[in-house]
């Protein structure tokens, strides 16, 4: 998140210079006197974590990295609890990143928020933007709207990213230069391959509506913004001709480069790429442009600090910057250099282009140079690097055609109640159903696991699936159930392998599930008072948030606190204001009773005796406890 060059109305130095970081979490944060209110994000590839991290980022606090957010599981479940029917996340079908070892079982709470899609033309689902709105505590501010476009997906990754940040008023008036951004929201309910919900449907179309009506503030030293998105129609966006063009591009292939470098233009076009990438372009087409460079190594990383392995590293910012007359266009977004992208139009891509004269946003050569991004970077030697082995990139592609048919395919969940040995220990039991066999061709083995239990718990499918057989993937505790399944596929000789998530619509899912991984989180006295001190801070009061998340702000905290109001005068003044919070805390109270026959009552007695004065006094204020 601190690796973003970020474009936005309160930036004053030099555009996609790198010393200008964004931090993802903040680009979220509502701006002062405002709360979120609902968002709709689009992203290519998400991991579990970072999902489960942004409904924290919105509806409670801050932190400086994703790492801080997630050492405070309570405030991921209040997050998710917090943000649920107001956030929807589509990302492509398939790539949802999973892991061997055991995911949170607060996992399964995304299956509320993210939609799985894709691209109906059979290209890659590809854009990455939010699209949120936020709400002003005093009743005569406007409704604030914000978009972000970006190049980063929804993960951890540590890659070199760019961003742009607009901020505008909902008005009443539609604005055609937002319809490419409206159009799109709108399909993406249309585009969901396992269902989505009617809330969720409803929640896009709402956005749609309002970023159509969006009166955004231009960046500064830009006079101009417009959008466009490929993946739909006929029209497809590519660079218009120019005095000079300048790629930043960390996938490529030959085709789009020498379209790239076919348009009229007075000066060679320049590029910087990956290594790996540029390799497999043919020699002639990078003779075209007139520097080639790729990311210093020490640029890859932090300064050159070591990173873990398992995050992306090195290039994936995308930008396309053109000398246009007297003016410059800076085109952001999720786009490559590559034929799916810029030619066929088979992916769906986002582009942002900003417009701006060029004695105030600079030239190629001062964006792209020595002074600019340039100065991460180094000449490409083409003999630096082999090109991939062509069997090993038939190995990959046939790889992607498994996880389409896997997660296209209609391939179903059933859970079951059984009786077991052990009591309550193990009580349902879940069924991988195909409705059809797949063609699962050169393949040398599946595996599959629910993301809640991890690979000690995999099932070898990969005949069951051929041949449309259910397959019996174990029996498992309540708060175990979940949509999301780990899947491994191995290509024949070994040559390739892939590690994926995706959701399937579940059949027989108990309703009590969500209270049962209420119940697993709240196990204690402490964290039930925790849990009641995150209900009780308000929406736009970080701080409180964040202090009530914190270890130890718990039980003592019932009868003594050092830093903060006593909690019952938070909730006396929660009733004062209306109960909003209040009856948050009657839905908590009533999903730990619920079906808790056995294990420890983490509500102490004088707290129940206490909150049924409260359920009498909001009765008389008119509250509706169901909320």
């Amino acid at each position: 998140p601190n690796r973003t060059c970020g474009i936005s109305p309160m930036l004053n130095r030099t555009t996609l210079d790198p010393e200008t970081r964004v931090l993802y979490g903040d680009s979220l944060q509502p701006p002062p006197g405002y709360v979120f209110d609902a968002a709709v994000a689009t992203t290519f590839s998400l991991d579990f974590e970072t999902a489960l991290a942004a409904p924290v980022s919105l509806a409670l606090f801050a932190a400086e990295d994703r790492d801080d957010i997630l050492a405070h599981p309570l405030a991921l479940l209040e997050g998710a609890e917090r943000i649920a029917g107001r956030l929807v996340v589509f990302a492509d079908a398939g790539h949802l990143h999973a892991q061997s070892r055991p995911h949170s079982r607060l996992c399964s709470l995304l299956e509320r928020i993210i939609v799985e899609v894709a691209a109906p033309r059979n290209g890659a689902f590809h854009p990455k933007m939010w699209a949120l709105r936020y709400r002003p505590t005093r009743t005569d501010d406007p409704t604030l709207l914000r978009l972000l476009v970006l190049s980063r997906n929804l993960t951890r990754d540590r890659s070199w990213d760019i961003s742009l940040r607009l901020d505008g008023e909902l008005t009443r008036r539609p604005d055609a230069k937002n319809r490419p951004l409206s159009d799109l929201l709108s399909r993406l309910p249309d585009l969901a391959v396992a269902g989505i919900s009617d809330e969720a449907r409803a929640l896009t179309a709402e956005l749609a509506d309002d970023i159509r009506r969006a009166k955004w503030t231009t960046p500064d030293r830009f006079d101009d913004v417009t959008f466009a998105v490929n993946g739909f129609g006929t029209k497809v966006w590519q660079p218009a001709p120019c005095a000079r063009l300048g790629v930043i591009s960390p996938f490529c292939d030959t085709s789009a480069l020498d379209l790239l470098a076919s348009l009229p233009m007075a000066e060679k076009p320049i590029i910087i790429s990956r290594p790996d990438q540029l390799a497999c372009v043919d020699a002639a087409t990078l003779d075209a442009f007139e520097r080639v460079s790729v990311l210093d190594e020490m640029a890859a990383s932090e300064d050159g600090e070591e990173v873990s392995t398992s995050a992306l590293q090195g290039l994936h910012a995308k930008a396309f910057i053109a000398e246009i007359g007297w003016d410059t266009v800076l085109t952001i977004g999720s786009g490559n250099a590559t034929r799916p992208a810029l030619l066929s139009g088979n992916n769906v891509e986002l582009f942002a282009s900003l417009q701006g004269k060029r004695s105030k946003v600079g030239s190629v050569e001062q964006i792209m140079g020595d002074k600019g991004f340039g100065r991460l970077t180094r000449t490409f030697v083409p003999s630096e690097l082999d090109p991939v082995d062509p069997s090993v990139v038939t190995a990959e592609a046939r790889l992607d055609e498994a996880r389409r048919a896997l997660c296209r395919g209609g391939l179903r969940l059933r859970c079951e109640r059984i009786e077991s040995e052990d009591g309550d220990a193990h009580p349902w039991r879940v069924w991988l159903i195909p409705t059809a066999p797949l063609p699962l061709s050169n393949i040398a083995s599946l595996t599959v696991w629910p993301i809640t239990r991890g690979d000690g718990h995999a099932s070898d499918v990969l005949e069951a699936l051929r041949s449309g057989t259910p397959v019996d993937l174990g029996a498992m505790p309540i708060v175990d159930l979940t949509r999301f399944l780990a899947f491994r596929l191995v290509a024949e000789n070994d040559l390739a392998s892939a590690l994926f998530s995706t959701s399937l619509i579940m059949e027989g899912l108990p309703p009590e599930r969500h209270a049962a991984i209420l119940r697993w989180m709240i196990d204690s006295r402490d964290a039930f008072f925790r849990y009641l001190r995150l209900l009780l801070s308000e929406l736009g009061d970080p701080f409180s948030a964040a202090l009530a998340a914190q270890e130890g702000s718990g039980a003592t905290a019932w009868t003594v606190a050092a830093d903060d109001a006593p909690l019952l005068e938070d909730m006396v003044r929660a009733l004062c204001r209306g109960g909003e919070r209040l009856h948050a805390i009657e839905r908590l109270m009533t999903r730990l009773e619920a079906g808790n026959d056995t294990g420890s009552d983490p509500i102490p007695a004088d707290f129940r005796t206490l909150w049924d004065a409260f359920r009498i006094a909001l009765r008389d204020q008119g509250v509706d406890h169901a909320g």
